[in-house]
């Protein structure tokens, strides 16, 4: 009776959910008794069950209710008999289509990207632009109670984003080596899920990535625009978060500025810690190359650096970390192969090529335009003898980003700016460079002003 019953509730099921839901989630089903108002249910999986559960649970039992059959809860079982796998590969495909398919992406060895053994939290240079997103992967890394879920970090490219996120995997796995840690890029979680609809394996699928203890995804942005990747990736989002797993997620622009992203993940994504690296400054970009190169001798025994030639790399090289690491990287492997001290001379013929790519090509026509959009003012404002604190300041700003991105004198700068002294330049960027330390609107200003004129 009980049988005949759950055959009734099944067409019920299928009529109401549609054909995709009733194949995945409704049909792996195997009921196998009923007793003491019990109806146990055999699953391929924990998870399967207690997706079930959760989502179709009630619709179950109310459709054995208005049967008239007596029951009072249903019960959700892997069976000892059958091994999670073996009936997972039954429940994806139909008994018909098994000898004929190919291999379902559950069964595929998939595993996340391999980790770089170079990038760990000992091999990270911590600087001012970096800090904050350096101590908060050192807190993700640690294990214990999710305090800020997800994680998401964006900046530019070569600024250290998937050097953390190595970071964070392999302090993890130092730490809790029993944990399951994914780190992947954006790009491989659209082929997994692409490969999981083209063998009808979605239950492979979800049990991969919903049963893993912390999720890593790397240059987020790539989802942009692909609908059904999205909502794959939103849902899974949230079984995790609802699990308590950590999520660490990396972009190149904040969530919100994402063009292409659905507005439901730019605010899950936004519900935990956002923290920008910001752009290297010199004294970061110095520690970094002083760091590498002290690695580079290792590999390179016998080159010498001539003094002057780190601090001639990152006073030119500023924009891009992986660039500048690449530059010492030549310099090394030249000097061995030609038996030469590395000098400053040696160091602009041999990456001059490096060196004229990251020449700054930033004008002051271009400073002042953007400086006066920040701050909704006039171009003419900006170049006005007006003196009031709402033009002054901006103007000041202005002064002060022409200084550090061009290669202009003050009298030219000065001279842009409606015919002024240089000693009025002098005194804009002194006090910009002073209130930079002591107010955080105008930090930030300046910091984003100048990552928007050098991208």
């Amino acid at each position: 009776m009980t049988k005949d019953t759950w055959g009734r509730v099944q067409n019920e099921l299928k009529a109401t959910l549609g054909k995709d839901a009733y194949s995945n989630w409704i049909d792996p089903l195997e009921m196998v008794e009923q007793a003491s108002g019990v109806i146990r249910f055999a699953v391929p999986t924990n998870f399967f069950g207690d997706w079930v559960s959760r989502n179709y649970g009630d619709r179950i039992l109310q459709g054995f209710l208005d049967d008239g059959c007596p029951v009072d809860r249903l019960d959700f079982t892997v069976p000892a008999r059958k091994s999670p796998a073996a009936v997972q590969r039954r429940a994806a495909v139909p008994a018909s289509a098994a000898s004929a398919r190919k291999p379902a992406a559950a069964e595929i060895d998939l595993p996340g990207s391999p980790l770089d053994k170079r990038f760990t939290f000992d091999g990270f240079v911590v600087g001012k632009p970096n800090e904050l997103a350096h101590a908060a992967a050192r807190r993700v890394a640690e294990g214990g109670p999710v305090t800020f879920n997800p994680l998401f970090l964006y900046g530019g490219v070569g600024l250290g984003k998937t050097h953390l996120m190595h970071a964070i995997a392999w302090e993890i796995q130092n730490l809790q080596p029993d944990a399951k840690v994914l780190y992947l890029s954006a790009e491989q979680f659209m082929y997994r899920f692409v490969q999981s609809l083209r063998f009808k394996d979605m239950l492979g699928f979800k049990e991969m990535f919903r049963s893993v203890d912390v999720l890593m995804v790397d240059d987020v942005q790539f989802i942009a625009g692909k609908e059904s990747t999205q909502d794959e990736f939103f849902h899974t989002f949230n079984a995790l978060v609802d699990q308590n797993k950590q999520i660490v997620i990396s972009a190149d622009r904040a969530p919100g500025e994402i063009d292409g992203l659905e507005e439901r993940i730019k605010s899950r994504l936004q519900c935990g810690l956002v923290v920008d690296l910001h752009p290297t400054d010199y004294e970061l970009r110095l520690g970094i190359l002083q760091s590498k190169a002290e690695t580079q001798a290792d590999y390179y025994p016998g080159v010498v650096l001539a003094d002057g030639v780190l601090e001639f790399l990152a006073h030119r090289i500023s924009t891009n970390v992986r660039v500048l690491e690449g530059a010492l990287t030549r310099l090394f492997a030249f000097a061995s192969l030609v038996g030469r001290e590395v000098t400053l001379d040696v160091a602009q013929e041999c990456l001059a090529d490096i060196l004229r790519a990251s020449d700054r090509k930033v004008t002051i026509d271009e400073i002042i335009r953007k400086v006066a959009d920040h701050y909704n003012l006039r171009l003419s404002d900006m170049l006005s003898p007006r003196r009031a604190r709402s033009v002054a300041r901006p103007r000041q700003v202005a002064m002060f980003l022409s200084k550090v991105l061009t290669s202009k004198s003050l009298p030219e700068i000065g001279r842009r700016f409606g015919g002024r002294d240089h000693t009025t330049v002098i005194h804009a960027v002194r006090r910009i460079e002073e209130l930079k330390a002591i107010d955080n609107q105008i930090a930030e200003d300046v910091e984003l002003l100048r990552r928007m004129l050098e991208a």
